[in-house]
């Protein structure tokens, strides 16, 4: 990942960067980085907002949690950056996308750096858990042309378990993004143990088989490489001794889904 090297708000007052926190003029940036065929279609400059409202057990990025972890970044300057990479999304019919951490904990500068891509005529995607769905109005589903969304648990008792919180208003997102006819990709995380269990899946199949916008789910295995950050944060680490799922796991969860119509990868 890349940080910005220079931000012209670190020199600002302190009253007027809150008032361009609030206008979402600034924003709280963790990195950037540029990827292919990862976080939507083509090459996409995905950036990492700072502040997440879940404590998934499985996160690899727990460096991006809090928000005031981030780095204080002008909308312009990410949209310079996204700029100068408008030939590559032309080549590859990719764009941007805005993960996370969680992308909606700052609603007010998503927006405005979605609206200013769109002005730049680049495909915009956010990648969300949905949980803060009630954070983004008409305005920012409008300057959205893709939504990835991970759904961490089909049961309410295993979300709870997965991320400590309630599974309701993930649901509800989807449910407004197929109401609008935003294109949605479904991430599911396969974790032995946790959120593998066959009638899990199943209900996370049923519900993406529901919205009539779902073009593709990921089942994605669950792996360790975050655990060298919840270390060096010195945070409790419970999946330790979780192995990735075996191959016919992941061959069981992906018939699931499929057995519903859906493109499964």
């Amino acid at each position: 990942m890349t940080a910005l090297a220079s931000l012209r708000t670190a020199d600002l007052p302190r009253a007027e960067e809150l008032a361009a926190v609030r206008s979402g003029e600034v924003g709280s940036l963790h990195s950037w980085e540029l990827v292919t065929a990862v976080d939507g279609p083509g090459t996409r400059l995905t950036a990492f907002l700072a502040g997440c409202p879940l404590r998934c057990l499985y996160c690899h990025n727990p460096d991006t949690l809090r928000m005031r972890d981030g780095q204080r970044v002008h909308v312009d300057e990410l949209l310079a950056k996204v700029r100068r990479y408008r030939p590559v999304f032309r080549a590859t019919r990719g764009g941007l996308t805005v993960s996370g951490g969680e992308p909606l904990m700052q609603p007010a500068f998503l927006t405005r750096l979605l609206e200013g891509a769109k002005d730049l005529g680049i495909h915009t995607a956010i990648d969300t858990s949905g949980f803060l769905g009630a954070h983004a109005d008409g305005r920012l589903l409008d300057s959205l042309d893709l939504v990835l969304l991970d759904v961490k648990s089909g049961l309410p008792d295993t979300y709870r378990a997965t991320t400590g919180r309630e599974l309701a208003p993930t649901l509800e997102f989807g449910r407004r993004l197929a109401r609008r006819g935003i294109e949605t990709w479904v991430r599911f995380v396969v974790v032995p143990g946790l959120t593998d269990a066959p009638e899990n899946v199943d209900a996370v199949a049923a519900y993406a088989a529901s919205l009539t916008t779902v073009s593709r789910v990921e089942a994605l295995p669950f792996h360790q490489m975050g655990r060298e950050k919840w270390d060096r944060l010195g945070m409790d680490y419970r999946l330790a001794d979780t192995r990735p799922p075996a191959p016919e796991v992941m061959d069981r969860v992906r018939s699931q889904f499929r057995a519903h119509g859906l493109t499964t990868f």
